[in-house]
């Protein structure tokens, strides 16, 4: 299965502005501008996209990892926080912080927690970034 998203850019860096567009049509013509990555300029940003996409690989991955035990999670709500550095051969996502608080009746800590852990190092996301990647996973009754 592949997926398809474009950008498009005009003018430089600082000045310049774009637009993003993915196959299915959820992000059509989408701002996206310097302001908005460094600044609090309006649009996104790759790095709260790359975020977005974690947070939804890796909920999925949790609710996949539980099934496997016989556990139907009622919620799972995920936030990833993206850290962007400056380093000296330039710009780098150096990390990402995963906080999920999930509802799962059935479950006990141990078993949530093992499955958050498997979900975090197996969700596709994770794997493809160059990051270190940190959990707060809390189980909710």
């Amino acid at each position: 299965m592949k997926r398809k998203a474009s950008a498009a850019w005009q003018g430089g860096l600082k000045n310049g502005q774009g637009t993003l567009t993915t196959s299915s049509g959820i992000l059509s013509g989408t701002p996206y501008s310097f302001n908005a990555r460094f600044e609090e300029g309006k649009g996104t940003n790759p790095e709260e996209l790359i975020a977005a996409a974690h947070a939804g690989c890796f909920s999925m991955a949790l609710a996949a990892e539980l099934e496997k035990n016989g556990i139907h999670a009622e919620r799972i709500d995920t936030s990833a926080t993206v850290a962007l550095e400056k380093a000296a051969e330039g710009f780098a996502i150096t990390a990402v912080h995963l906080d999920v608080r999930a509802k799962a009746p059935g479950a006990d800590e141990p078993a949530f927690q093992n499955a958050a852990e498997t979900a975090k190092a197996g969700c596709p996301v994770s794997r493809v970034l160059n990051a270190t990647i940190t959990l707060d996973a809390r189980l909710e009754t």
